[in-house]
C-alpha cells in the first residue's frame, strides 16, 4: 500500500571542504580508499572534490527530504512532505529517526521509497549513524539480513525487472515515462559547491525535494495511478 512509503532523498557533501583540510592521516586513507577504483593518474584534491561526499566514511549528510502518500477527499493520491537539513549531521539523523519511529510504532510493516535508496541513501544513513555513535534502529539492523528479507520500494529496482546491469538516473527515468521533471536549477555534481562556497542551504533543500516529488509520480506511473499535481504536494515547515 502507498500509505506503508516513507518516500526519502538524502543529499551529502564532503565532511571537510577541500583534501587540504584533512590530516596526513585521513589524506592517506582517501588516497588509499580511491585508489581501488580511480584508474592512474589522479589528483587527490580533484577526486576529492567530485567523490568524497559519496563515501560515508569522507561525506555527511546536510538533507534528508521525506514524504508519505495520503488519499484526498475525491480518492486521488497526494503527498505531505518534510525535509530535516542543517550544518549539524548527528541532529538530522536524530531527527529523521525519531520521524521512522513514530511511523515504525504505528505500522511495523512500513517500507522506505525512493529511487537507488536501496544501494544509496539508506546504506549511508546507517553507515552515518554508526559514525556518529547513533544507535541503529530496529528497522535499519540490515547487516546480516538477505537481500530478500530487506523489503524498501526502490525504483530503480522495479525498472531493471532483473536485469541487475541496468542502471537509469531518477531523471532519464522520469523523462522515459513521460513525467515532468521540472529541471532544477542544479543537478547532484553542484551539490558541495552550491554548500561550501554559495553557502546556499535553502537552494540544495529545493532540490532534494524535487527528486522526491519526482519519484513519488514515478510510483504512482508504475501503480498506473494519476500523477500529482501542485495542489496535492504539501511541505511542512
Amino acid at each position: 500500500m502507498l500509505t506503508e512509503l516513507l518516500l526519502l532523498d538524502i543529499e551529502t557533501v564532503p565532511a571537510l571542504p577541500s583534501f587540504q583540510d584533512l590530516d596526513p592521516g585521513w589524506q592517506a586513507l582517501f588516497s588509499d580508499k580511491i585508489s581501488k577504483t580511480v584508474p592512474e593518474p589522479m589528483d587527490p584534491e580533484e577526486i576529492y572534490r567530485k567523490r568524497a561526499g559519496i563515501l560515508a566514511e569522507f561525506g555527511k549528510i546536510i538533507c534528508i527530504s521525506t514524504a508519505f502518500f495520503y488519499e484526498t477527499d475525491a480518492g486521488l493520491p497526494a503527498l505531505k512532505m518534510k525535509s530535516i537539513y542543517g550544518h549539524d549531521e548527528v541532529e538530522i539523523l536524530r531527527t529523521f529517526t525519531d520521524l521512522c519511529n513514530k511511523m515504525y510504532q504505528h505500522n511495523r510493516n512500513f517500507q522506505f521509497g525512493g529511487h537507488n535508496i536501496r544501494e544509496f541513501d539508506i546504506p549511508y544513513i546507517c553507515r552515518r549513524l554508526l559514525i556518529n555513535r547513533l544507535r541503529l534502529p530496529e528497522y535499519l539492523q540490515l547487516h546480516d539480513k538477505k537481500p530478500w528479507e530487506v523489503k524498501m520500494f526502490d525504483t530503480l529496482n522495479w525498472w531493471k525487472f532483473g536485469d541487475n546491469k541496468n542502471y537509469v538516473s531518477l531523471h532519464l527515468l522520469a523523462n522515459v515515462l513521460g513525467i515532468p521533471t521540472s529541471k532544477s536549477d542544479i543537478d547532484g555534481s553542484m551539490v558541495q559547491d552550491v554548500y561550501y562556497r554559495e553557502k546556499n542551504l535553502p537552494r540544495i533543500v529545493a532540490y532534494c525535494q524535487q527528486d522526491v516529488i519526482v519519484t513519488a509520480n514515478v510510483i504512482l506511473r508504475f501503480k498506473d495511478m494519476p500523477l500529482l499535481t501542485s495542489d496535492r504536494i504539501t511541505v511542512v515547515t
